[in-house]
């Protein structure tokens, strides 16, 4: 029988982790592109099936005209006081993970949210071009420059990420689109003065008060979901709330940014750029927002993302 494309660069893959001296973790093989991208997640490791099988993943294409305006949708919350923690080259992405041990968690409440979820960590994902970035795209467009992933835990009923995303309710994905503008977000030029100095695989730089609830754009409107963490294994226990406005970097911090790489100063490879996850099929999922088109915003049009913005809820424009 003649193997399919897939299952044998699979053989490959495999042949080449388990040589003598080349053993190493899926967690550091894994990319964004070529045969250890997104559609070979879930055939690579046994652990991550649910990149390849499973019907509930993320990110999504939302269309304006299916979204189900839910009444009862709360405003979402988070801590306000200041975090420190890490930022992390990857090579995959770049990470920014809360300092082990704080005593002071940051908690991400309301929206469609019934428990409290512990914040744990965060992702920047970005693209090469202006003309993309987002994970999560409207009406087939990704947002242009970026997006910021925040994830937190379920902390009411499991200790830790790794417990939560396994069960039921487990995670709660955050999703705030980046855009550049003259005067950029405080809080992500916090997060842009590590940039340089984490160029290359492996290398960390300490953050310092960092307020996630200042990521938040000045808007009470979301979209919301269930779906999958955008990474490896892609756990189908993530609730995303999708913020219906940007937040702004400077064009030198997203010039930083863009500097990044994927290998070590040794070997620096590829630029991390595109370090995105394509669309995932819908799968008759209803996606529920707060945001009333049809009462409240009737006589003022629309709820938009204000005229410097891309995409408003309703519509994108054509650029």
């Amino acid at each position: 029988m003649m193997l399919g494309l897939k299952d044998l660069i699979l053989c490959l893959l495999q042949l080449v982790l388990f040589l003598p001296g080349l053993r190493a973790s899926w967690d550091e093989w894994w990319t964004y592109d070529g045969i250890s991208g997104p559609e070979f997640w879930g055939l690579i490791n046994p652990n991550w099936n649910m990149c390849e099988r499973g019907r509930r993943q993320s990110p999504i294409n939302i269309e304006p005209d299916k979204l189900v305006y839910d009444p009862h949708l709360r405003h979402i919350h988070i801590d306000k006081h200041k975090i420190s923690g890490t930022l992390h080259n990857t090579g995959q992405s770049v990470i920014f993970k809360v300092e082990k041990g704080t005593k002071h968690h940051v908690n991400i409440t309301g929206g469609p949210l019934v428990y409290k979820y512990r914040f744990e960590d965060l992702y920047i994902h970005f693209g090469e071009a202006n003309d993309q970035g987002s994970e999560h795209q409207i009406n087939g467009a990704p947002f242009h420059r970026g997006c910021i992933q925040l994830y937190g835990y379920n902390a009411d009923l499991y200790r830790n990420m790794s417990e939560a995303r396994l069960g039921s309710n487990g995670i709660v994905g955050l999703s705030i689109m980046i855009q550049v503008g003259e005067n950029g977000n405080d809080d992500v030029g916090i997060l842009a003065s590590g940039f340089q100095k984490v160029i290359y695989r492996g290398q960390k730089w300490p953050i310092k008060h960092l307020s996630l609830a200042g990521l938040l754009p000045t808007t009470h409107h979301y979209m919301t979901y269930d779906g999958s963490t955008t990474h490896p294994g892609c756990w189908e226990t993530t609730t995303w709330l999708i913020m219906n406005k940007p937040v702004y970097i400077t064009k030198q911090q997203l010039y930083a940014l863009r500097l990044l790489m994927q290998g070590d100063q040794a070997t620096p490879k590829a630029k991390m750029a595109n370090n995105f996850r394509p669309a995932k099929p819908l799968h008759h999922r209803t996606v529920r927002t707060n945001i009333d088109f049809t009462n409240a915003h009737r006589s003022k049009g629309c709820p938009t993302m204000h005229r410097e913005m891309f995409y408003a809820a309703r519509q994108w424009p054509k650029l």
